[in-house]
């Protein structure tokens, strides 16, 4: 029997438009849920379900939602090639995934990143938290749950085979671009980035446009994984701050950049920019 079912999106005129959701989970009840969740917010319609991977393939490509909710676990095919389907049909930047996973799984944690899916959560995280990430996800930021992001490093740490880029892929950048990826790798958002460089947002979001454009990334997440892949950044100590915004140059961001705090969800976990 057939899970998929549209809902117009929201449009009240009086606002912006809502961020438009297809959930994508292959438990009924849990699917009925994440979508009550989801539509208590006026700013979120859930705009298509699917309770299968293929399901999820077809609906995304007939509903165009802005965000894909997407269950690593789905019956028949999973999430990570479902994602990869999805996005290899879209346009950057046109939809965005958020992926639910059971366990922070090795396979799962970097089968997704490298599908393309710009946040990971595991599936016991709280409504709030859930809901903000998919705004956040819609807006092109990274959500990434502490404890998946914790195995991420780990395993960069004790697995170097996972390095599948050499550092010849960023020979495109400029100096001021590179600082810009290993900032963004290690979680600043645009508006952290231009207050630490001293910089306006604008031109913040300009150096991660161009990075994602020169390195072929879909989005700030996959600059992440080739931030690690590529030994621009490796695991290391919390972030420490820098004194005088105004000396962030490339060589103090080199010498002295750490991680921030583990929020939850967090955008990026112990890292080090690399000299």
């Amino acid at each position: 029997m057939p899970h998929t079912h549209f809902a117009a999106a929201d449009a009240d005129g009086g606002g912006s438009t809502p961020v438009r959701v297809l959930v994508a989970e292959g438990e009924g009840l849990v699917r009925a849920g994440l979508r009550a969740l989801l539509e208590r917010h006026e700013d979120i319609s859930v705009a298509a379900e699917a309770g299968t991977g293929e399901e999820a393939v077809a609906v995304a490509l007939r509903a165009r939602p802005d965000v894909v909710l997407i269950d690593v676990a789905l019956p028949g095919l999973d999430g990570v090639e479902a994602t990869r389907r999805i996005l290899d049909d879209m346009a950057p930047g046109d939809t965005r995934v958020l992926m639910l996973m059971s366990s922070a799984s090795d396979d799962a944690v970097f089968g997704a990143l490298h599908a393309g899916a710009t946040g990971l959560l595991l599936k016991d995280v709280a409504g709030d938290v859930l809901v903000d990430a998919v705004r956040g996800v819609a807006r092109g930021d990274a959500p990434l749950a502490p404890s998946l992001a914790r195995r991420l490093v780990a395993d960069f740490v004790t697995r170097p085979e996972r390095l599948r880029s050499s550092p010849e892929a960023l020979e495109e950048l400029t100096a001021r671009e590179r600082e810009v990826v290993a900032l963004v790798a290690c979680g600043l958002s645009n508006d952290e980035i231009a207050e630490r460089l001293v910089v306006t947002r604008a031109t913040a979001k300009t150096h991660v446009s161009r990075a994602l454009y020169k390195l072929h990334a879909r989005d700030r997440a996959q600059l992440v994984v080739l931030a690690y892949e590529t030994g621009l950044v490796r695991p290391g100590p919390r972030w420490t701050d820098v004194p005088d915004a105004a000396a962030a140059s490339s060589a103090t961001v080199s010498r002295l950049a750490r991680s921030p705090r583990v929020d939850a969800p967090a955008r990026v976990h112990p890292h080090q920019v690399a000299a």
